[in-house]
């Protein structure tokens, strides 16, 4: 598959190193024309036009280049620029790009809600709404999602992926053992019976039962997965069972402990793929990287997905997740080129595409959940259709203007939690007495 990469300038970092300084900035009229010239004079001589995307870990994931080469299929007039950064650095580099208000990139993937408001607050995003309301551009097709993605009334951007939480399973490891494959209505409790039945070996031979990503939503999803609370809340006390059973998890080496996985800086899918683990919560996302893990031939073994377990107090089907939406750049010079793209990446056409890759979309159709399961390396089994499907859905965050500060403490105090830094109680009070000063309550 063709693969064009551009780098975000090492002279725009250079020149924004004091953040402070470029926040707000603009490049200088004439600039900003000499540097419209030479784009202009560059998409003459090529005959197309340039657009320009931002995505993250490209290569390791087809979310992205399935729908950019099909949109350059449909448009050969048009050449996709791909500004590539790992998902680790993806906001910190769009927002250096982002305050220097510069024309590229034109089209954003939004990695996180939380980064969608605040690039809102600063008016970097276009407000999508007039050219909606030009093509007389229906939402319903969403189902609710993209109303759910407004900000003060204000539509900025349009749901691309519908990702929520499932649990992957190594089929051969529990064959080998002589255990059931987990259900698709198990609780979280009888998940913990598995973990231990499931861990086995000593050293650099051992087996986990599961796996924990170093993530604070690897234990406060389950907290919220009831929709009784979010994580923005005045009271914490609901996480302490969820953060209990995580530590014992960790205690009784039923999982890797938080600070080999830290220090490490060891990703969940190697453990998975590398047969460290017989289960692990993860997002749905994980199901296309582990086809095309299967497909190039990385990773050979039998797997399975299973709906995510759930408290004792709901039924099965309850799950947590979220949207990743597609936006336009406020800076863009390209918005009618923009908008056209974003119409295709989030259409039924573009679902169709990424459904043949096992990616889910913000177009859930009977269609396209067909051609995931019937997808090559999509595992076997009427279990794991049934695994895709869910009766209750929690945003893992709420929409929250304060998220991103918020999510900041949760992570601090998460990563105190699980190196026995801080007790569950202790955390607790930091987290209410924190996110109180941050929320003025």
């Amino acid at each position: 598959m063709r693969k064009k990469q551009v780098a975000v300038m090492m002279t725009v970092v250079m020149a924004c190193t004091g953040l402070t300084a470029c926040a707000g900035s603009s490049k200088p009229a004439e600039e900003k024309k000499e540097s419209g010239a030479a784009a202009e004079a560059a998409e003459a001589a090529s005959g197309k036009k340039t657009l320009s995307v931002t995505t993250w870990d490209n290569e390791s994931t087809p979310q992205f280049q399935a729908v950019i080469d099909a949109y350059e299929a449909k448009n050969p007039d048009v050449e996709i620029k791909i500004i590539d950064t790992s998902a680790d650095e993806y906001n910190n580099s769009l927002g250096i790009s982002l305050s220097a208000a510069q024309p590229d990139p034109d089209v954003i993937w939004v990695k996180d809600m939380g980064s969608m408001l605040q690039m809102a607050d600063k008016k970097q995003l276009l407000p999508i709404d007039d050219f909606m309301k030009k093509d007389n551009f229906d939402l319903s097709i969403y189902k609710g999602a993209a109303e759910q993605l407004q900000y003060n009334g204000v539509s900025y951007a349009l749901p691309y992926r519908n990702d929520w939480y499932v649990l992957y399973y190594n089929k051969d490891l529990f064959d080998a053992a002589g255990v059931e494959y987990p259900s698709n209505d198990m609780t979280w409790e009888e998940y913990y019976d598995l973990a231990a039945k499931m861990t086995s070996g000593e050293g650099s031979a051992k087996v986990y039962g599961s796996h924990n990503h170093t993530w604070q939503a690897l234990v406060t999803n389950w907290a919220v997965q009831d929709g009784t609370h979010t994580v923005v809340e005045k009271d914490y006390s609901f996480l302490a069972p969820w953060y209990e059973e995580a530590l014992a998890l960790q205690d009784n080496g039923y999982i890797q402990d938080y600070s080999t996985l830290k220090t490490a800086n060891i990703h969940y899918s190697s453990v998975f793929k590398n047969q460290q683990c017989a289960m692990m919560p993860m997002g749905t996302w994980f199901i296309a990287t582990m086809m095309q893990s299967q497909a190039s031939g990385e990773t050979n073994f039998h797997w399975g997905v299973a709906r995510i377990p759930h408290p004792s107090n709901t039924e099965t089907g309850y799950t947590v997740g979220a949207l990743t939406p597609v936006a336009i750049s406020a800076f863009t010079d390209e918005p009618d080129l923009s908008w056209d793209f974003v119409k295709f990446a989030t259409s039924e056409e573009a679902a169709e595409i990424l459904a043949a890759q096992g990616v889910f979309t913000g177009i859930q159709t009977e269609e396209s959940m067909k051609t995931i399961a019937s997808a090559e390396y999509f595992p076997e089994g009427e279990s794991n259709v049934e695994a895709l499907s869910y009766t209750h859905y929690s945003f893992d965050r709420p929409l929250d203007p304060k998220i991103e500060e918020i999510r900041t403490v949760l992570n601090e105090v998460h990563e105190m939690i699980m190196i026995h830094s801080y007790t569950v109680e202790e955390g607790i009070q930091e987290l209410t007495e924190r996110i109180a000063e941050i929320k003025e309550w």
